[in-house]
């Protein structure tokens, strides 16, 4: 009898210390993704994002990822180029009832590269309006994992054709 007690007290201290490693699991984890609510997180009316950050904006509804740079063809710093460059972002947007998409946004318009500053989804125009850091003369490869961005999300405007067909 006394066997089976001692039995029993162990499994129950087993069960017990097993259930709470998981929560301190789940208290010191990180979380993946933001929500933005209040316009007072945004500083001059721009999203801010990290590569890989993830953010659904509630305001707007929609999902919002920094997936990275793909291009980074800026002049670094303290080098005189004949062209000041681009810097193209790829961000993943997902609206409450859309799927996915996958923007390339530029940090300049220049049509003849087919490079967009901005671009149209779900009733909302979505710009690029920084990118930082900037390229230093060893070149971008050693930023790749630290870019940020910033974004500007506007409600398009309906259209004004008065004209009915």
């Amino acid at each position: 009898m006394l066997h089976k007690a001692i039995l029993f007290s162990l499994g129950v201290f087993a069960l017990t210390g097993c259930d709470a490693q998981k929560k301190a699991k789940a208290d010191s984890k990180a979380p993946e993704m933001t929500t933005n609510t209040k316009p007072d997180e945004q500083k001059n009316d721009l999203i801010y994002l990290s590569e890989g950050e993830n953010k659904f904006l509630l305001d707007y509804k929609m999902n919002i990822t920094f997936k990275g740079i793909s291009e980074d063809s800026r002049c670094p710093e303290g080098v005189n180029c004949i062209w000041a460059g681009a810097a193209l972002a790829q961000i993943e947007v997902m609206g409450t009832s859309t799927r996915p998409v996958l923007l390339n946004l530029a940090s300049i318009d220049f049509p003849a590269r087919n490079y967009r500053q901005s671009a149209k989804f779900n009733g909302y125009t979505i710009t690029l309006q920084e990118v930082t850091p900037y390229p230093k003369a060893g070149g971008a490869e050693e930023l790749k994992g630290k870019y940020k961005i910033g974004i500007s999300i506007n409600k398009d405007r309906p259209s004004s054709d008065t004209t009915k067909k």
